[in-house]
């Protein structure tokens, strides 16, 4: 179990790729007094305030793309075969300032993953459930109901489910951070990588939030990583900030029985550990069976 390859495979990144789906409709970054979380943000530990910053991102890390410059990113597009394109819509004096072309480019790609073409959005069987052009089987209505319920499941709790008071779909997500609780993945290739790259190798510990430049709070956000959306989540695996899991019910068991069951390692993080919301739900093996299955009802491009 790992993370997702560069452009040298040879060297992994620390953390497991987030979905871009819905990824347009997140809140602007804030801290909610109420329930007293960061909100919104990009990446899983919300670095980037904005889609542009969170598009750029990948192309300058290290581990990923590898550029070290924004001035060598517009010579690589200035040779490449979207010069062209990118000259057709912005003129020839683009290539006179680098900071501009990447600029573009970051406003290139978000336009494209804000669009249908990248994602048909609320497509699924549930959203087709919502509209009252479908029914769910048996099964993925207990499953529905499982997730829902305070006393069972509880995923609505941070992962909304109906439609809001002003109408808008459920996006799956409240855009908080949370720490669950998980063991570090022993297999993440990150904490075998190179002195230059982790110098602390297997000793690396991911601090989450708590290394987010633009909070000044840093000790209550220590292990806290985004809610991600569930839309989608069937087909978006492995899971988890840190690629733990590889299957779906392994990820869902693991919120019904952390607390409980002795085949789940310590945290990674003790501090700031959920314990109201999971870990010993008291879900048997049919119910979480359920849960995935309505899961399975959030994918998108659903047709009768």
């Amino acid at each position: 179990m790992s993370v997702s390859p560069g452009a040298t495979p040879r060297l992994l990144g620390k953390r497991n790729a987030p979905s871009l789906s819905y990824s347009s409709l997140t809140p602007a970054w804030h801290f909610n007094n109420e329930d007293e979380t960061w909100i919104g943000g990009f990446f899983v530990d919300g670095r980037a305030l904005t889609l542009e910053e969170q598009a750029l991102g990948p192309l300058l890390d290290p581990l990923e793309m590898a550029l070290p410059s924004k001035v060598i990113l517009a010579q690589r597009i200035k040779s490449g075969p979207y010069a062209k394109v990118l000259e057709s819509l912005y003129g020839t004096e683009l290539w006179q300032d680098s900071d501009n072309v990447a600029t573009l480019i970051a406003k290139s790609l978000v336009a494209f993953q804000s669009s249908d073409s990248f994602t048909p959005r609320f497509t699924s069987k549930y959203d087709a459930y919502l509209r009252g052009k479908t029914q769910l089987t048996p099964q993925e209505t207990r499953g529905l109901q499982l997730y829902e319920a305070e006393d069972k499941g509880n995923c609505a709790a941070c992962h909304q489910s109906q439609i809001g008071e002003n109408g808008e779909w459920p996006l799956f997500t409240d855009f908080s951070y949370d720490n669950l609780g998980l063991p570090k993945n022993p297999e993440l290739a990150f904490l075998k990588a190179s002195v230059e790259h982790n110098p602390l190798g297997e000793n690396f510990v991911d601090r989450g939030l708590a290394d987010n430049p633009n909070i000044l709070d840093s000790l209550a956000q220590l292990g806290k990583f985004k809610v991600p959306t569930l839309r989608n989540i069937t087909v978006t695996g492995p899971y988890m900030h840190n690629s733990l899991f590889s299957d779906l019910t392994e990820a869902v068991e693991f919120y019904n029985s952390r607390d409980i069951e002795e085949k789940w390692s310590t945290p990674e993080i003790a501090e700031n550990v959920n314990k109201d919301e999971l870990g010993d739900l008291k879900l048997t093996s049919q119910e979480v069976e359920d849960i995935v299955v309505f899961l399975g009802t959030l994918t998108d491009g659903w047709s009768q």
